[in-house]
């Protein structure tokens, strides 16, 4: 793999110089632009991919169909359902400010509703594609409102 990796970057470095000693400054820079474009959006689907699947694990624990990850809507009335919260806090969600506090208490309760603290929560809001499959593919299980006096 690093043969592979060390013949790759030479050959890029190669032509890298030869178009930077050509006069070709403009058309290096836009091939490397290019190369760093493709790189990002692929960690980017990446990314998205770990996120869904954890979303779909999610779900599944906690009793609703893996698929609603997919559709958008669906899938926030799935985590209220997860988080014990009523149906009408989705109208919270189309509130601009309003909906990015909202989501991270939804992702708060639905890991207090998984046996993890709110810090955990807090995580799954700010790196998703980290946290939902951790939760998700996690020896966790779905316990419901651990809340007192429900």
């Amino acid at each position: 793999m690093s043969e592979c990796m060390s013949v790759l970057s030479s050959s890029i470095g190669s032509v890298g110089t030869a178009l930077l000693q050509s006069g070709g400054g403009g058309t290096a820079a836009g091939i490397f632009g290019g190369l760093f474009f493709i790189v990002l959006a692929l960690l980017a689907f990446g990314a998205f991919i770990a996120y869904i699947a954890g979303m779909w694990k999610v779900f599944e624990k906690a009793g609703q169909p893996g698929w609603g990850s997919f559709i958008p809507i669906l899938n926030i009335l799935y985590m209220l359902d997860i988080a014990d919260r009523e149906t009408w806090w989705i109208i919270l969600f189309f509130i601009p400010v309003i909906n990015g506090l909202v989501f991270i208490v939804i992702n708060i309760d639905i890991a207090k509703n998984f046996g993890k603290g709110p810090g955990y929560g807090l995580a799954m809001w700010l790196l998703p594609f980290v946290f939902w499959p951790l939760l998700g593919f996690g020896d966790e299980s779905y316990v419901g409102d651990t809340s007192p006096g429900v």
